[in-house]
């Protein structure tokens, strides 16, 4: 199993329908085998540009755990998904976590 980062823009079409469609993401990833390690609902954002016709969308970011047929199960389905006008599915580098934790390590220890 590896680490996933999944970040979804939702439509914003009311708060209970983003959170039914949360919820539906969720149980997507748990039936596929997965375990959702944390979640972070950034809220309603502006978006650059409008997709859809749309000019805000509600920002979700989460860090998954995935067999390996999982991610390309659950990107065929949020393809067709509705509620979602955007999606990023991306595995975690290890090497950069790494990377990261040793210069935050560093820089608590300089201070």
């Amino acid at each position: 199993m590896r680490d996933y980062e999944l970040t979804v823009l939702f439509a914003p079409e009311s708060e209970s329908e983003v959170n039914k469609a949360l919820e539906g993401v969720k149980k997507l990833a748990l039936d596929n085998g997965g375990k959702i390690k944390s979640e972070d609902n950034w809220g309603r954002k502006k978006l650059a540009y409008a997709i859809r016709r749309q000019e805000f969308a509600t920002y979700v970011f989460m860090v998954l755990e995935l067999p390996a047929g999982a991610p390309v199960k659950i990107s065929g389905i949020l393809n067709i998904t509705p509620e979602v006008l955007r999606y990023l599915l991306v595995k975690v580098d290890e090497k950069t976590l790494k990377r990261l934790a040793a210069s935050k390590a560093k820089m608590d220890k300089e201070s």
